[in-house]
């Protein structure tokens, strides 16, 4: 299962970059439907359903850098 999350602004004024997770199965790497999530064994290889979780954050803008500089 891969789900994208767009950025958003959150409630202090921070933004919340986009990013991807994907859930997999640990031991084969099936790409799991979300209704898969809650069984006890991976329908694609039938070991015991660990889940390996990847998370991918997208850099959209770099903030202003502060501070003093050497010279």
């Amino acid at each position: 299962m891969k789900k994208r999350h767009e950025a958003k602004i959150v409630d202090d004024g921070a933004i919340e970059p986009a990013h991807s997770v994907e859930v997999v199965c640990a031991a084969c790497g099936f790409d799991l439907d979300e209704n898969e999530l809650s069984a006890d064994t991976c329908s694609d290889c039938g070991a015991a359903l660990n889940l390996k979780k990847s998370v991918t954050i997208e850099v959209t803008s770099i903030p202003p850098a502060q501070g003093k500089t050497l010279e």
